[in-house]
């Protein structure tokens, strides 16, 4: 999809390097280029016996991109393990040959920078780099060592951390955005993604992005970073909106939310957010920016407690998927609209195939039928209501007995033991809805029922779409049933 009257951010896209041959660095680097990088790093303490001049020249003098020179030792995270000395040689051959940055470490960049005498004015710029395996430090602390990083002389300076919460990526945020000297400041892992891509709102100087086929932990791949994030497009203003879940690796939500975002021109970005803390996350990123939150496993029932205010269908149900932060007063309200989206789905799928009994009468082709109901937490209560609301009758089986008891109460339903499930017979021509994470990536190979009983539901479906045909849709396929995937609910 288009996007209408977007301008470009200065923020540009990195692609790191690690081939072992100079053949292979070579034609990564074109790789790189086709698939959306503005500039590659090359890891140089990758290559299997490297030649600095040799090697740096063919590098250098194929290079389709401006290249980023980095040769990591072993103590700050790297390969190379050889004499210091040399290695520093290296990265000064590096610069003098046109590379377009070269990245020191903080350690040793004050000691080169005198000892080599680099030329500051040359066409290379010299990048100071510092890794911190531990948390993120504080503001003060932050700021202290950045002070310590510009009196290097450095052009640019690199942060990097690891962080142990998501909260923990608003220092990062801070830093970006009050810095006066270019700045690459990201956490790696899963509770740092975030940082990468939201990098270019604060004025990151730079983000990373992997080649297909090389794929690095932590890091997005260049393809989403372009078309499922289109991180060019964010500035200041860009709204974030963002799933709430723990898991979160699974979610689909920016390849939906993204492109549309930009395809009508407004500025927003959605983005997955592994939270630990809902306490702490709510506190911490209140403001008008974080416009609006998915919520999804394991938060929807206790996410109430943190709104503002609950919209009465949300309120009965006693579950949120969706929640909006008011511009007016910044308040957060929540919503639920899992209950419409997985009925509606699953109603949409028994009328095209004409299940409806030829009966105009029914408002519902759910009317009547037995559901079953495999889940009684956030995502089982929207269905649970949703099926109450178009007349079927509905049996839930969860692992907490009371939670199914509770819910069965609210719906005029039927609780049964979890354990019985296995042996459930159903009747014919029943609903069979799984709101468990069972069979979800990367547990693929588990179903919730029995498949001998398969055969005796009408419909079955499953609110987890990764993958999208879990092997509960695809055995209930073959049994004869209709099936329903989260994606059509989604």
């Amino acid at each position: 999809m288009g996007s209408v009257g977007m301008l470009k951010n200065s923020t540009k896209i990195c692609a790191p390097l690690m081939s072992q041959s100079i053949d292979q660095m070579v034609n990564d680097m074109f790789q790189a280029k086709v698939q959306g990088a503005d500039v590659v790093e090359i890891r140089l303490d990758c290559i299997k016996n490297f030649q600095p001049r040799q090697d740096l020249k063919i590098i250098l003098k194929n290079k389709p991109l401006p290249v980023l020179i980095v040769y990591r030792p072993k103590w700050e995270g790297g390969q190379y393990e050889g004499d210091e000395h040399m290695r520093l040689e290296a990265l000064n051959l590096a610069k003098e040959l046109g590379a377009d940055y070269i990245d020191l470490e903080l350690k040793v960049a004050s000691d080169l920078m005198e000892e080599h005498k680099l030329d500051q004015h040359g066409g290379g710029k010299v990048i100071v780099s510092c890794y911190l395996d531990s948390a993120t430090p504080s503001k003060e602390d932050l700021s202290h060592l950045v002070a310590c990083m510009q009196s290097t002389g450095a052009d640019i300076i690199k942060l990097v951390t690891n962080a142990t919460n998501i909260t923990e990526l608003a220092r990062i945020f801070h830093l970006l955005s009050h810095c006066q000297m270019p700045l690459i400041a990201y956490s790696i892992g899963d509770r740092g993604l975030i940082s990468q891509i939201l990098a270019p709102k604060f004025g990151g100087f730079l983000v990373y992005g992997s080649i297909e086929g090389n794929p690095v932990p932590g890091l997005p791949t260049l393809d989403s970073l372009r078309h499922a994030y289109g991180v060019e497009y964010i500035n200041v203003d860009t709204k974030v909106f963002g799933l709430i879940s723990k898991p979160v690796s699974h979610s689909k939500g920016h390849i939906l939310h993204n492109p549309t975002f930009r395809h009508v021109g407004y500025n927003g970005m959605y983005v997955p957010m592994l939270v630990d803390d809902l306490k702490e996350f709510f506190r911490v990123y209140s403001s008008p920016d974080f416009a609006g939150f998915s919520i999804g496993i394991p938060y929807k029932e206790a996410v109430i407690g943190f709104c503002d205010e609950v919209h009465p269908l949300a309120q009965s149900i006693g579950a949120v998927n969706t929640i909006i932060r008011r511009p007016s007063n910044g308040k957060l309200v929540g919503y639920n609209t899992d209950c419409e989206a997985s009925i509606t789905a699953i109603e949409d799928a028994l009328k095209v195939m004409g299940c409806t009994d030829g009966e105009a009468s029914f408002p519902s082709p759910l009317t009547g039928k037995l559901f079953v109901l495999v889940g009684a937490g956030g995502a089982g209560k929207a269905l649970a209501f949703g099926a109450k609301s178009r007349g079927a009758r509905v049996i839930i089986f969860d692992i907490d007995f009371d939670r199914a008891k509770s819910l069965a109460h609210a719906v005029s339903g039927e609780a049964q033991l979890y354990e019985e499930l296995v042996k459930f017979q159903p009747e014919k021509g029943a609903i069979l809805a799984n709101a468990t994470p069972v069979g979800m990536h990367p547990n693929t190979d588990r179903i919730p029922v029995a498949e001998v009983t398969l055969g005796d539901y009408k419909l079955v479906f499953d609110s987890v779409y990764t993958p999208r045909r879990t092997r509960l849709l695809k055995e209930a396929k073959a049994a004869g049933a209709i099936i329903v995937s989260g994606v059509e609910m989604f």
